[in-house]
C-alpha cells in the first residue's frame, strides 16, 4: 500500500506544480479516506501535506486544523518520528495564530520546545527549537510582552550560535532589533541590537548576502526605521539606496526567469508538432538545451535537494522567487509577503525623497505602490463592496498589512498634493482614506487620528483655520502617543495664530507652552523644530523680535542639520527674512528671502512663494527699489490669481464641506464579530513604524491661506516580526 500512497503523492505533486491545488488536495485526501488502512506514518505525512497546502493556498484554517489534530493523535502511538511531531506542532501553532487563539498557540509551541530537549541530534533539535522560539516570540509580541519575547529570541540566537548557523543568527538578531524598535525603552539597547545586526551581517561574504535576500530587505528596512526615528536623514540615504537597488535587481532577475520560461514553453510547444522537419527539430532542440542551461544558471538560487519525503513533512516547494524568506527550513518564514515588502521599499523612497522635493520620483513610487496593493487586495477578494465583517479570519492579518500600506501611500500623496497646492487632488485622496477607514474600522483604527490630522491640514491649507483647530484637537484625543499629541497641539496653535486675534493668540500660547517645556524629551528633533517655529512665529506676532529670532535660528539649524526638509527650511527662512526687515537688516533680509523663494519654487509651494514675495515687496519698498518692487508685485499677483483659482476649485468640490465639517468620521460598530475584532486589534498594535509628514501652517502677511509646514512626525504603531 505504500506504493499506492506514493503514487497519489506524486500525482498531487504534479497537480500542485500546475497550480491545480484543489486536485492536489483531492489526491491526498484519497489516501486519508481510503477504505484500506495505510501505515499511520503514511497517513500523518499525507495530512501534514494537506494542511500545508490549505494554509499556503486556500486559507482554510479549520480544515487544516482538523487534519493536524488528527495527525497529533496518530503520532501519539508512534514512539519516534521527531520531525513529523515538530512539523505538526509548528503548523498547529500557525493555525492558532491565524484564528487569534494566542493562549492555544503558546501552549502548543511550549510542547514543541519541550520535545526538542529530548533529542540527541542537537543540530536538528536546535533547528526546530529555533522554529518554535520564533513563533512563540511573535505570540508574546501580540500580547505586548516584549521582555519575554526578547528572552525567547535570545534563546533562539544562542541555539543558532551553538550549531554555527549564521543565517539563523542573523534572523534572530534582526528580530531582536525589531522588538527593540517597537518597545524603545532605552536607546542604548536599540543601538546595541543594531550593532549586533551589523556584526553578523558583516560576517557574511558577498555571495551569501545575495542569497539571503529576505534578510537583506529586513535588515535594511529596520535600519531605515531606526534612522528615520532619530531623524538621521543623512545616514538613512545609503540604506534607502541599497533597498531600491536590491529590489530593482531582484525584479530584473524574476523577469529574466519568466522570459526564459516563456521561451522554453514556446519551444516545447513547437517541438510537439509531429510533422516538423528533422533539421528544424534539431535546431530547436539545441536551442532548448541552451535555454534550459540559462534557466538553470539564472535560477541557481532556487531550493534544491528536495524529495517527496521531505515535502511530505511539510517543507514548501514554492519557488524562492515568490517569497522573501528570512530563514531556512524548518523556520521557512517571511516577514511580509514579497509584494508588501516591495511596496514598503517604494514607501521608504517616498518618505525619504518627499521632504527633499523629489516629487516626480515620489509620484511614480506612490502610483506603483498603490497599484501593487490594489492588486493584492483583489487577490484577497477585497472589492469595493467588501467590508471588515466579510473577511475570513485567515485573511485579516494579510489584509491589514496591505490596507495600512495603502493608507500611508495615500497620506504621502496628500502631503505632496497640499505642498503643491493641488487641493482637489488632496481631497480625493483624503476621501479615499476616509472610505477605507469606514469599511475597515478595526484594522485601520490607528488611522483615525491621522485622518483627523489630515482633515485639519486640508482645512488650514484652504484658509478654514477654525475648522483646522477642531480637527487637530480631535486628532490629539484619538491617540495616546505623546509625540503625536504634541504635533497636534502645535498644528492647532499655528491655526490659532493665523486667526490673528488676541484671544486666538492666547490660546496658541496655551498650546505651545507645554510642548516647548518638554521638547527635548522627544526622540529626534521633529517636535522641537515644529514648536520652535510656532513659538518663534507667535513671538514675532507679539513684536518680541529678538527672542523670536533666537528661537527661529535654532529651529532652522536643527532642521537643516537633521531633517533636510526643504519646505520647512523655506518657511523658516521666510519668517527670518521678515524679521530681518523689521530689524532693519536689509542686506541679510535680501539674501535670506531669495533663498526662501528658490526653495519654494523648487517645491511649487505657491502659498509660501506668495509669502516670500510679500516680504520682498516690503523690502524693495524700504530700499526704494521701485523697479524690483513692480516686477515682484507683478509676479506675486500671478501667483495669487493661481492660488485663488485653486482655492475656488477646492471650495466648489462636493467633498469640501464634508472634509472641513466639525464632526469626526462615523463608523458602524461591528459587535457581532468579536473574534475578528480581537484579531484586528493585533493588526492595529503592530503598524509599521514609519515617520510621516503631515505639515504645519503659517499665515502670510498679505494672504491668509498659507501652507502647513511639512514637519515629519512619528505617529505609527509597530509592525510585528
Amino acid at each position: 500500500m505504500d506504493a499506492v500512497a506514493e503514487g497519489l503523492w506524486g500525482l498531487a505533486e504534479y497537480h500542485e506544480q500546475k497550480g491545480e491545488i484543489a486536485k492536489a488536495i483531492k489526491c491526498l485526501e484519497a489516501v486519508c479516506q481510503s477504505s484500506v488502512s495505510f501505515l499511520p506514518i503514511m497517513e500523518v505525512k499525507t495530512r501534514l501535506r494537506i494542511a500545508t497546502l490549505l494554509l499556503r493556498h486556500c486559507h482554510n484554517v479549520n480544515h487544516a486544523k482538523a487534519h493536524l489534530e488528527r495527525s497529533q493523535l496518530l503520532l501519539k502511538s508512534i514512539p519516534s518520528c521527531f520531525e513529523l511531531k515538530c512539523r505538526a506542532y509548528s503548523l498547529l501553532g500557525q493555525c492558532y495564530h491565524l484564528v487569534g487563539a494566542i493562549p492555544n498557540q503558546k501552549q502548543i509551541l511550549s510542547k514543541g520546545l519541550e520535545l526538542t530537549q529530548s533529542v540527541g541530534d542537537r543540530f536538528v533539535a536546535n533547528l526546530w527549537f529555533s522554529n518554535f522560539s520564533a513563533q512563540l516570540s511573535n505570540a508574546l509580541i501580540i500580547e505586548g510582552d516584549y521582555q519575554n519575547s526578547l528572552v525567547t529570541l535570545q534563546n533562539g540566537y544562542d541555539a543558532a550560535t551553538e550549531i554555527c548557523y549564521p543565517e539563523l543568527q542573523m534572523f534572530f538578531a534582526t528580530s531582536m532589533l525589531h522588538v527593540h524598535l517597537m518597545q524603545w525603552d532605552d536607546v542604548n539597547l536599540v543601538e546595541r541590537a543594531l550593532v549586533k545586526c551589523d556584526e553578523v551581517w558583516e560576517s557574511f561574504d558577498l555571495n551569501k548576502r545575495q542569497q539571503c535576500l529576505g534578510l537583506l530587505f529586513y535588515n535594511e528596512l529596520l535600519h531605515v526605521f531606526y534612522r528615520l526615528r532619530i531623524c538621521d536623514y543623512k545616514n538613512v540615504a545609503q540604506h534607502v539606496d541599497r533597498l531600491a537597488a536590491a529590489m530593482k535587481a531582484d525584479t530584473q532577475h524574476v523577469e529574466r526567469v519568466q522570459e526564459l520560461t516563456n521561451e522554453l514553453n514556446a519551444l516545447n510547444q513547437s517541438l510537439s508538432q509531429p510533422d516538423m522537419k528533422y533539421t528544424d527539430r534539431q535546431v530547436l532542440s539545441e536551442k532548448r538545451v541552451q535555454i534550459e542551461q540559462q534557466l538553470r544558471y539564472t535560477s541557481a538560487s532556487s531550493p534544491v535537494g528536495q524529495d517527496l519525503d521531505s515535502v511530505y513533512i511539510g517543507q514548501e516547494k514554492k519557488p524562492c522567487a515568490d517569497r522573501l524568506e528570512l530563514a531556512p527550513f524548518p523556520i521557512d518564514g517571511e516577514w511580509l509577503p514579497k509584494s508588501a515588502v516591495y511596496a514598503l521599499v517604494d514607501l521608504t523612497v517616498v518618505i525619504f525623497g518627499r521632504p527633499k522635493g523629489l516629487f516626480k520620483e515620489c509620484g511614480k513610487r506612490i502610483q506603483t505602490g498603490i497599484q501593487t496593493i490594489q492588486a493584492e487586495l483583489l487577490r484577497l477578494g477585497i472589492t469595493d463592496v467588501v467590508r471588515e465583517v466579510d473577511l475570513q479570519h485567515s485573511a485579516i492579518w494579510t489584509a491589514g498589512v496591505y490596507l495600512m500600506l495603502l493608507m500611508q501611500f495615500l497620506e504621502n500623496k496628500i502631503a505632496v498634493d497640499l505642498t503643491r497646492a493641488d487641493f482637489v487632488e488632496a481631497q480625493e485622496a483624503l476621501v479615499q482614506m476616509r472610505d477605507w477607514y469606514v469599511r475597515f474600522p478595526t484594522i485601520l483604527q490607528a488611522c483615525e487620528c491621522i485622518i483627523e490630522m489630515l482633515r485639519g491640514q486640508y482645512a488650514h491649507s484652504v484658509g478654514c483655520f477654525s475648522e483646522a483647530v477642531f480637527h487637530f484637537a480631535e486628532g490629539a484625543k484619538l491617540t495616546e502617543n505623546k509625540s503625536v499629541q504634541a504635533i497636534c497641539q502645535v498644528y492647532a496653535a499655528v491655526s490659532y495664530i493665523c486667526i490673528a486675534d488676541a484671544e486666538s493668540s492666547s490660546r496658541a500660547l496655551d498650546l505651545i507652552g507645554p510642548v516647548y517645556q518638554v521638547m527635548d524629551s522627544f526622540i529626534g528633533v521633529r517636535e522641537k523644530t515644529s514648536v520652535l517655529f510656532a513659538y518663534g512665529l507667535l513671538l514675532m506676532k507679539q513684536q518680541n523680535l529678538h527672542e523670536a529670532r533666537i528661537r527661529l535660528a535654532t529651529g532652522l539649524q536643527l532642521t537643516h542639520n537633521y531633517l533636510g526638509n526643504l519646505q520647512l527650511v523655506s518657511q523658516y527662512l521666510t519668517v527670518l527674512g521678515s524679521l530681518a526687515i523689521a530689524l532693519h537688516d536689509n542686506g541679510q533680509a535680501r539674501e535670506i528671502l531669495r533663498s526662501a523663494l528658490t526653495l519654494a519654487k523648487k517645491l511649487n509651494d505657491i502659498p509660501t512663494q506668495i509669502w516670500v514675495l510679500s516680504a520682498l515687496s516690503a523690502l524693495y519698498q524700504d530700499l526704494g527699489e521701485r523697479g524690483n518692487e513692480l516686477d515682484n508685485d507683478d509676479y506675486q499677483r500671478k501667483k495669487i490669481d493661481d492660488l485663488h483659482k485653486r482655492l475656488a476649485d477646492a471650495h466648489a468640490s462636493v467633498h469640501h464641506l464634508e472634509l472641513i465639517d466639525k464632526t469626526r468620521v462615523e463608523v458602524q460598530q461591528l459587535h457581532e464579530c468579536d473574534v475578528k475584532r480581537d484579531v484586528g486589534s493585533s493588526v492595529m498594535k503592530i503598524n509599521l513604524d514609519i515617520p510621516e509628514s503631515v505639515g504645519l501652517a503659517a499665515s502670510t502677511p498679505m494672504f491668509s491661506s498659507s501652507r502647513l509646514i511639512d514637519l515629519d512626525s512619528v505617529r505609527r504603531g509597530k509592525r510585528k516580526i
